[in-house]
């Protein structure tokens, strides 16, 4: 197992490491420098608000479906029509639910026509992750791996002809964004389906109501987790939006500006800054390098859920899988949150200053800060919250999962109107890092491994190590002759990556002979 785990974690980071960077530097960041910070918090809101109900579409079915079809192949022909049909009808059920909620909160027209638009996204993202449920679940981990990025791929070539194929008179709109996206993934999802289907001899619907309130009984643990895990993880720039104030009309504006002699460009930007939308807008830029490193430790516990429940199934021994994986990962993420937290208002500027004042850089590098020391909590969830996962500790998952969305909403309450987005970074990243501490301490007492004093001890040593690399390689600016001036520290930093990646060799983090060894054995 470990071996298969190693090569299939190999080509999955080959992959999304070849396309994923592209979209989130290319694409993603390209559409926000172009339709401007205001918009781009203006869909950033509405996606989160999205993702807000998203638990309704899946129910927590793809997370049962992955443990149950990685134990029990057989199942797949017998499940398959009859979840299908499920979905479609959760479907329904998460559009209206939407929709009402945000009658509710008074969304305008375009509020509307961008969340329709983004609920029928989430409705195919949540279908693709569902098909992929069943692929990895029969550990067609290659097959996976292409799918996992495919929709990334489809959306670059999409959004590539927008942005510079000029074939659109205007400037980019942020709907035509949402639009690539539905196309890709509609693609995408065709694709995934015809693979499953081949694999369960699908031939037609199954309307069946008792097995709907079978499976929907048995996932409604995960759903309850999965929904938790949603609110604490992607409340943040929902809060920002309602906490702060909305857009003032120009007409507004010009009323105060006479009133106050005032400038009125100035007054303008004054209370555009304090809006929602705008913090939204700050908050989703220094999320962006966080959400692309996520998706490193995302890797992780899509390959361990169908290996962690197979083993656990065979009662193998997990404890050398659990330490090989947390291992790869705590590594990586020690170096990319502490390396990213000295360097970050150079990667702020690197990829803001040309389209942003300096207001913007500062309020980005701030939030990003705080942020992106959260990775190296989240990449610990991924492991230990995957094993909990597998072994079907969905009750203290949840417990510990309520814990973090009541931390993560009080502080966000307390913290916003003062501190704006900053504030909401703090309790995001207090919040990942109770969760991970709680967790960990739960696969302590549930499986009761004996606790490896040296290990941490290294692991103490490694990070003090990177933290010394970072702050000498950050204050003694090499001047590096194929570099100019200006992007110098790219030199430093790449020095600083090195040098950590030394260290953790040299401490036996990393051990490429025990690599070789283990992708030698298992064959």
């Amino acid at each position: 197992m470990q071996r298969k785990f190693l090569t299939n974690l190999g080509l999955l980071l080959f992959l999304n490491l070849l396309i994923k960077p592209v979209w989130i530097f290319g694409i993603d960041l390209t559409v926000q420098r172009n339709v401007g910070v205001g918009d781009y918090g203006f869909y950033f809101v509405i996606l989160n608000f999205s993702f807000l109900f998203n638990i309704i579409l899946d129910f927590g079915i793809t997370n049962f479906n992955n443990r149950n079809i990685a134990q029990h192949n057989h199942l797949l022909n017998k499940h398959f029509s009859g979840i299908l049909v499920l979905k479609l009808l959760l479907g329904l059920v998460y559009v209206v639910l939407a929709f009402i909620i945000a009658l509710v909160l008074r969304y305008s027209a375009a509020q509307f026509w961008l969340l329709g638009w983004l609920a029928l996204n989430q409705f195919l993202l949540s279908f693709i992750l569902y098909l992929r449920s069943n692929i990895s679940g029969f550990l067609m981990f290659k097959t996976d791996s292409f799918l996992s990025v495919l929709d990334r791929l489809l959306m670059i070539f999409f959004c590539g002809i927008l942005l510079w194929g000029h074939v659109a008179a205007s400037k980019f709109r942020i709907e035509w964004f949402v639009y690539s996206q539905t196309a890709a993934y509609s693609i995408t999802a065709a694709l995934a389906f015809l693979v499953v289907v081949k694999k369960a001899r699908f031939r037609k619907l199954n309307w069946n109501w008792p097995f709907f309130l079978m499976i929907i009984k048995q996932s409604l643990p995960f759903a309850l987790l999965v929904l938790l895990m949603t609110f604490y993880n992607r409340l943040d720039p929902v809060m920002l939006e309602s906490l702060l104030p909305k857009r003032t009309p120009d007409i507004q504006i010009g009323i105060f500006a006479t009133v106050s002699h005032m400038n009125p460009v100035m007054l303008k930007n004054i209370l555009v800054e304090k809006t929602g939308d705008f913090q939204a807008g700050i908050y989703a830029s220094g999320f962006r390098l966080l959400d692309a490193a996520n998706m490193i430790a995302y890797l992780f516990a899509v390959l361990l859920v169908p290996i962690f429940s197979k083993m656990l199934k065979k009662k193998q021994p997990i404890e050398h899988m659990l330490k090989l994986s947390f291992t790869l990962i705590i590594t990586l993420a020690i170096i990319i949150a502490v390396g990213s937290f000295f360097y970050s208002y150079e990667m702020i500027d690197l990829l803001y200053n040309t389209h942003h004042g300096i207001t913007h850089i500062g309020s980005s590098t701030r939030v990003f800060q705080l942020l992106i020391l959260g990775f190296i909590a989240v990449s610990t969830t991924y492991i230990f919250g995957t094993l909990l996962t597998a072994n079907g500790n969905l009750r203290q998952l949840n417990f510990i999962a309520v814990s973090g969305l009541l931390i993560n909403f009080l502080l966000n309450f307390l913290l916003i109107p003062r501190f704006l987005a900053s504030g909401s970074a703090v309790a995001s990243l207090v919040t990942q890092f109770a969760m991970a501490l709680l967790q960990v301490l739960m696969v302590q007492r549930v499986f009761k491994f004996k606790v490896n004093y040296r290990f941490l001890l290294t692991l103490l040593i490694f990070v003090v190590g990177v933290v010394f690399f970072s702050i000498v390689s950050h204050s003694y600016v090499i001047h590096w002759s194929f570099l100019p001036a200006t992007k110098a520290w790219l030199g430093n930093f790449a020095l600083m990556l090195i040098s950590s990646v030394i260290l953790a060799v040299v401490l036996r983090l990393w051990s490429f002979g025990s690599l070789v060894k283990i992708l030698r054995e298992d064959r």
